[in-house]
């Protein structure tokens, strides 16, 4: 028999989520509201929770004052690079993990796993240098080669679990009828591997969207900046432009709301992945 919750105990549940979605969205709340605020009404005593008067002048001032829109196009276009191709060797390399056994497995696997535990930033030094001797600072090639290598070790694991929720039946029966193993893994399995594919495309494309310490370290020039690092740029020593930060940081969060409508379908499949359709 199922239990059916008692009036008291729905009506706590629905509180506390309540208070709980409220404490989540009001950041984001202020940022907006703070982006559309004139700046000499960001720091108004009494403080307002709603603008007296609606101003576009911070989102003027990101395109008029700073490259804000080269600085979108470098995110769109490293993320998105960095992304394809980080998702791609990674579905390779799990599937390789997944369907074969060989001596080092074990050891690959928690390695990969080893190198989630420890903080990008320790690892800025050596790269730098190594960028240093490739001439690759300052470089947007430069900067998707490290993300693509950033992003492969966590992805590949997620994946892996995704192969072996597949049946080796499906490839066996594609062989079977003529194709290859690889004709068998983009014909047959990448298919039925959608939504963990568009899951972890996702993953990637965010963690290089929102990035901030590699690209700081090795992007100089404007014309190669990204968001996190133009948001970095509105931190000085003595003061911090709110209002321009806030009205970037509502641009910014835009394209990742976007990616996420489109591909929620897939995401809550790719999460939720292991039973195959027949």
């Amino acid at each position: 028999m199922i239990n059916q919750e008692t009036m008291p105990a729905r009506v706590t549940r629905i509180l506390f989520l309540g208070v709980w979605l409220i404490i989540t969205v009001f950041p984001l709340y202020w940022i907006i509201v703070t982006s559309f605020k004139t700046p000499g009404a960001i720091f108004s005593y009494p403080l307002t929770y709603w603008p007296e008067v609606f101003s576009i002048e911070n989102y003027v001032g990101l395109f008029e004052k700073a490259q804000f829109g080269t600085y979108i196009l470098n995110s769109l276009l490293i993320s998105t690079v960095a992304a394809i191709f980080a998702t791609l060797i990674s579905m390779l390399s799990a599937y390789v993990l997944a369907r074969f056994d060989f001596r080092t497995k074990g050891a690959l696997l928690m390695a990969f796993l080893v190198t989630q535990m420890i903080p990008s930033f320790i690892a800025l030094g050596p790269l730098y240098l190594m960028m240093v001797q490739l001439k690759l600072v300052d470089n947007k090639f430069g900067l998707i080669l490290i993300y693509i290598a950033v992003c492969i070790p966590f992805s590949t694991v997620m994946l892996r679990g995704f192969f072996a929720n597949v049946p080796d039946a499906l490839e066996e029966a594609a062989m079977i009828d003529g194709c290859s193993r690889i004709g068998a893994l983009f014909r047959v399995i990448v298919p039925v591997m959608k939504p963990g594919i568009v899951a972890a495309f996702i993953f990637n494309f965010v963690n290089c969207w929102n990035e901030l310490f590699l690209s700081v370290t090795l992007m100089n020039r404007d014309s190669n900046k990204t968001i996190p690092t133009a948001l970095n740029g509105f931190i000085s020593s003595y003061n911090i432009d709110w209002g321009s930060m806030s009205a970037a940081a509502v641009l910014t969060i835009i394209p990742t709301m976007v990616l996420f409508a489109f591909a929620s379908k897939y995401i809550v499949q790719g999460l939720t992945a292991g039973a195959v359709k027949g």
